[in-house]
């Protein structure tokens, strides 16, 4: 029994850690202490955080405060990870001590050991490299956890964007398809005026994409970062040049444009930049929703519904009705926009939680914000490859609710007056005659003035109005 752990100190005492981890004795009692989900950071959390840790190792080592040795032995611990190695050795709990405190040792400790295990020593050495002295070198968990989190959601965030932006493409395409498709329109769930299914799926292209604009935008908030600040803002224990020759090392690291805070106070206090990046994928969810909805809408059906629109069939839709085929796509994207709005909910509540010179709310944070955007991308992912690309119109359906809606009247207020036309849509409704029939019947129009009245173009674009 003996062999399966090793006995390590801590300012508190002693603390017994299994003998293969890489973490130590404040990881081992996080573990301990938060037993509350069974969830672990988000693998994009600990690449970025890894990648700090470099930046940091690299800057102090230029400016003559960490020994070169010890700066590559912490390197390539750190490349080890980021190459997939060690993705088991970060344990502690989503739900953990306010700010990342345990997390931020998690790290610092597996790199450590790793380190020393590098240059010869034993797990649990801590020597010559020291988690705290060395890793956590001219740092602080206030500095380096916001740092990462907003690192991460940049790099998680553009993978997001790139997803709406191929959903909105995938949208386009079927508005180009179905362009010629004329329908009725609805609204307050009525009868309204013509309009053309690709119109419609034009609109949804747009809101997608302007979702990805405003998840980009939010996103270069996120870009300005606190490293450096160490525990208050105030820089304490750094090199003058170190927040920026850190924030230059990580930029390279993380192949994308990075810059220092320009108030490290500021950048350690507000959160904002998080909360307004959860915002918009708020926004985006909330899109999507709506969208989902419209086409679960137009498609139902078969034979009760709609069904304008027919879905692909990616699964059997039910234990006990043979045949019945379900809009899944569209009622998981649904599921996972829910879960998008009641991640930012959390994290809003988070962001304003902040007091002084520190938000400890930050885990809750960086779990909210990557796992909307990891489920958001995803989503949207299997949403535009197993639903958009390959749904079908009924053009024939779509045309008989254009010739039987009342709204069909609307279009003859030019030609034969409101009057009229209103006694005509409520003749129709009482007869369930179509429109076209009674105006034809009535002799207050020729068949093609008819016609040329109903061009889909017509009636679906802006026209000059016929004198009367």
């Amino acid at each position: 029994m003996a062999d399966k752990f090793r006995i390590e100190k801590d300012t508190l005492g002693t603390v017994k850690v299994p003998a293969a981890a890489y973490w130590g004795a404040q990881t081992q009692r996080a573990v301990e202490n938060f037993r509350i989900s069974g969830l672990r950071a988000h693998p994009a959390l600990v690449r970025a955080h890894v990648m700090v840790k470099i930046a940091a190792a690299r800057a102090n080592a230029s400016l003559g405060k960490l020994d070169k040795k010890l700066a590559q032995a912490i390197e390539q611990a750190a490349q080890e990870v980021l190459q997939g190695k060690l993705p088991d050795q970060w344990v502690v709990d989503v739900y953990q001590a306010g700010a990342g405190t345990s997390f931020n040792m998690n790290t610092n400790e597996v790199l450590a050991n790793r380190a020393n295990e590098i240059l010869g020593r034993p797990l649990g050495s801590y020597e010559p490299v020291h988690p705290n002295d060395h890793v956590n070198m001219s740092q602080s968990t206030n500095d380096t956890f916001p740092t990462a989190m907003q690192v991460a959601a940049v790099l998680e965030g553009a993978a997001a964007a790139e997803a709406a932006e191929n959903l909105a493409d995938a949208l386009a395409a079927k508005a180009r398809q179905f362009d010629g498709v004329l329908k009725s329109a609805r609204t307050h769930l009525q009868d309204a005026v013509p309009i053309r299914l690709g119109q419609e799926f034009l609109a949804y292209s747009l809101a997608v994409h302007r979702g990805a604009e405003r998840l980009l935008a939010a996103l270069d908030e996120c870009r300005e970062l606190p490293l450096g600040g160490s525990a208050a803002g105030t820089g304490l224990n750094t090199h003058p040049e170190y927040a920026a020759a850190a924030v230059e090392q990580l930029a390279e690291l993380a192949g994308t444009e990075l810059a220092p805070a320009e108030d490290l106070r500021y950048a350690m206090q507000s959160m904002s930049p998080v909360g307004a990046a959860s915002a918009a994928l708020r926004s985006l969810a909330l899109e999507l929703l709506r969208i989902g909805g419209d086409i679960r809408l137009m498609a139902s059906g078969p034979r009760t519904g709609l069904a304008e629109i027919r879905l692909p069939a990616v699964q059997p839709g039910s234990s006990i009705m043979p045949g019945k085929v379900n809009p899944s796509m569209a009622e998981c994207l649904g599921m996972a926009a829910m879960q998008v709005v009641g991640n930012d909910a959390a994290a809003a509540l988070a962001v304003q939680a902040g007091q002084l010179e520190l938000n400890v709310f930050m885990p809750l944070m960086a779990h909210c914000v990557l796992s909307s955007m990891e489920i958001l991308k995803n989503a949207m992912k299997a949403f535009a490859g197993r639903c958009v690309r390959g749904l079908e119109a009924d053009e024939a359906r779509c045309l008989a609710y254009f010739e039987s809606s009342v709204g069909l009247a609307t279009i003859l207020n030019e030609h034969i007056g409101y009057a009229r036309a209103a006694d005509v849509a409520k003749e129709a409704a009482r007869t369930g005659k179509t429109i076209r029939e009674l105006i034809l019947e009535k002799g207050l129009m020729t068949p093609d003035e008819l016609k040329a009245a109903l061009d889909p173009k017509r009636v679906t674009e802006p026209f000059e109005p016929t004198q009367r």
